[in-house]
């Protein structure tokens, strides 16, 4: 106990991320902050890294040096990732569309160290030109130490340089945005569905990223349009994958009715407990990086792939200017007797998790 107070002040004190509660939201097309709380504060990445790792593969399929359907070959170190993963093997090859479909749906680390080593010829070279492109686009605030988001002792960034990099996103490589509107793709004659649960719920939503490890908690980057505008938001440190999704629901229907959103509904969504925060600072400086950089802990899902799905596409609730397609009308319907059970599931596994280290799932 005394190490682990130890290294929680030593972490707040130092400046190394901590998982503490953050969101903002801009609008799309000028940059303005319609809300904001705590957005400059360092907190780990997980998986929004990932973003990142996709620009820079962007770039290099637009200049020519990469090809959607080149194959890249899978080193021992890409196919040794923690999960979540695509299950690469050694030897073998993946084509770059493959890897960017992988990134995007289940955040596949094997496949983004994959991608890393094909453009920077190791992931270590990969991950400084990263950190040069952040920079390049303002993320001041911004350090990552892989490709993937896994945990790392000093990457960092804030809900703030997040933003920037969603809007480049979408900014610089237009004709790419779609992939982060992916719910599901075939690899290898298996199904792979999306971790982004809220693209089913919230009308108009059609991107981008989740993210998940003990030391960062639960994030998201999204964007949304609604009568042709368009918001990007991002919300760090969320308690749960439900408390992140339904926070980020209520931040985009605020943005675009211009309201704020109270401070205290950010803060009931996010992980504040002196606990959970030194949980995570040990968690992020465990060696044992075998944590997933995903959106829900590998104890809370189900290996049945029906019930997976149904639990992946959650209700849609129609909002102004909007309407629920007619697939998200079938999955409220299919959803609403089991939301409830995993919900507590949920919950009462968090509660437990709180009682053993937080250096695997």
């Amino acid at each position: 106990m005394l190490l682990a107070l130890v290294l929680a002040w030593f972490c707040c004190c130092t400046g190394i991320a901590r998982a503490g509660y953050a969101a903002i939201v801009v609008d799309g097309t000028s940059g303005k902050v319609l809300d904001e709380v705590h957005a400059d504060e360092h907190n780990h990445p997980a998986s929004l890294t990932k973003m990142m790792t996709l620009y820079l593969t962007f770039q290099r399929l637009h200049s020519g040096q990469l090809r959607l359907d080149q194959q890249l070959p899978v080193s021992a170190w890409a196919a040794s990732k923690a999960p979540t993963k695509l299950g690469l093997v050694p030897g073998r090859t993946i084509s770059v569309r493959d890897c960017i479909l992988g990134m995007v749906t289940k955040s596949a680390n094997d496949a983004a160290t994959v991608v890393a080593e094909a453009i920077g010829g190791s992931e270590q070279h990969f991950v400084e030109m990263m950190n040069a492109q952040a920079l390049m686009l303002g993320m001041t605030d911004t350090h990552f130490d892989n490709a993937s988001g896994l945990p790392g002792p000093s990457d960092a960034s804030t809900a703030r340089d997040l933003v920037k990099l969603a809007r480049a996103l979408y900014r610089d490589f237009p004709q790419d945005a779609a992939y982060f509107a992916t719910r599901e793709f075939t690899f290898q004659g298996k199904l792979v569905v999306g971790h982004n649960h809220l693209l089913d719920r919230y009308p108009g939503m059609d991107g981008l990223k989740t993210g998940f490890t003990d030391a960062a908690g639960f994030n998201l980057a999204s964007t949304a349009v609604r009568d042709g505008h368009r918001l990007f938001a991002v919300v760090m440190g969320g308690r749960t994958a439900q408390a992140r999704d339904d926070l980020m629901a209520r931040l985009l229907d605020d943005g675009f009715d211009g309201r704020q959103t109270p401070d205290s509904l950010v803060a009931q969504a996010g992980m504040v407990s002196r606990i959970s925060r030194t949980r995570r600072a040990l968690a992020a400086l465990s060696p044992i990086k075998s944590a997933e950089a995903d959106t829900v802990p590998a104890s809370l899902r189900t290996t049945h792939r029906r019930r997976h799905v149904v639990v992946a596409r959650a209700a849609c609730t129609p909002r102004k200017g909007t309407s629920c397609t007619r697939h998200g009308k079938r999955a409220a319907h299919r959803a609403k007797g089991g939301s409830a059970t995993l919900a507590a599931r949920a919950a009462n596994r968090k509660a437990a998790a709180t009682e053993r280290p937080a250096d695997s799932h």
